[in-house]
């Protein structure tokens, strides 16, 4: 395994994350249990949650799953780097969901409960809160810090002005602020190279990508159906959408001997400023598979092959659309 540290902390953590938001809804608890522990045996320290994982509005299903794992021992927490997230619908009581002072401190509260923990090695926010002022947000995360109950704070789904925006006050209350971002990033959707992975770069967070394969469809999609294998509707409309990319990209990927999804993951990890991947196995074949993308070269040719078939936006902004 690879490892290096989250931004500018030291904390330092494996090159794949893994996400276990099928944990429950698409992977049976004992599957999870395996795929946990072969994550383990192969060097992964970065476990990614959330409060809302797990498909029952405020059960905290996934994070449950995950708390009875570490609670059969063998020092199972110690060895993971856990993350969860705050925001989203807890119940549906009007304090239950976002980032008022009250509901980060409950639903940190819930949160360990749950994962069976006394701390939460990085909170993430799971989106930006329009409606609380930062102040209201940094004062409720220095108390959890202070007790101990979270280590570092993380964001999810924010613009890169959100990433400075928080930041610049987290610094003027003399508090570390966010240490890394999660965003949507793979080859089809490049929207945040505009702002957010130069805010990330400046401030020093690390950056977490989930969503790395577009749901399956970088996964070797048109391989798949050719060997029978049925897409729901979602990713056979994306199928016929980026058809004409996904036929010369899967080309490329038999040119160069590797899987795609391997690709997929490898063009990531080339990318200075990216930190981890999220990859999400429902297998611990899957998982083993997927190492590989820590092995593949990416040559500059690669690299420009993949650029021509997914366009990006064309680099940071504002050069990216003006002069």
């Amino acid at each position: 395994m690879q490892y290096t540290h989250l931004g500018r902390t030291g904390l330092v953590v494996s090159r794949l994350c893994l996400g276990t938001m099928n944990f429950g809804p698409e992977t049976s608890e004992d599957d999870s249990f395996s795929i946990m522990d072969r994550a383990l045996e192969q060097g992964i320290n970065f476990f990614d949650t959330a409060n809302v994982y797990g498909a029952k509005k405020g059960e905290g299903v996934t994070e449950q799953i995950l708390g009875r794992w570490f609670a059969q021992g063998g020092g199972r927490r110690d060895k993971v780097i856990l993350a969860t997230k705050v925001y989203g619908e807890m119940g549906d009581w009007p304090n239950q969901r976002r980032l008022s002072a009250l509901q980060i401190r409950q639903a940190c509260e819930g949160s360990l409960r749950r994962l069976r923990t006394d701390h939460i090695d990085l909170y993430q926010m799971h989106h930006i809160d329009r409606q609380t002022p930062w102040e209201e947000i940094w004062q409720a995360m220095e108390q959890l810090v202070r007790e101990g109950k979270v280590i570092y704070v993380g964001s999810s789904n924010f613009a890169g002005w959100h990433i400075a925006r928080a930041n610049e006050i987290a610094r003027s209350r003399h508090f570390l602020g966010l240490v890394s971002e999660q965003s949507l990033y793979n080859l089809t959707d490049r929207t945040v190279e505009l702002e957010v992975l130069p805010a990330c770069e400046a401030y020093g967070l690390g950056v977490l990508l989930w969503s790395p394969l577009a749901g399956g469809l970088l996964g070797g999609a048109l391989q798949k159906a050719e060997a029978g294998r049925r897409a729901n509707s979602r990713l056979q409309a994306a199928i016929e959408k980026h058809r004409a990319q996904l036929e010369t990209y899967e080309a490329l990927c038999t040119e160069l001997g590797e899987v795609p999804a391997n690709v997929a993951l490898a063009w990531l990890l080339a990318n200075p400023v990216v930190t981890a991947p999220i990859i999400g196995p429902r297998t611990k074949e899957q998982l083993d598979g997927t190492l590989r993308a820590l092995e593949i070269p990416m040559s500059k040719e690669t690299m420009e092959k993949l650029d021509e078939i997914f366009p990006g936006p064309g680099g940071a902004a504002p050069e990216a659309y003006a002069w």
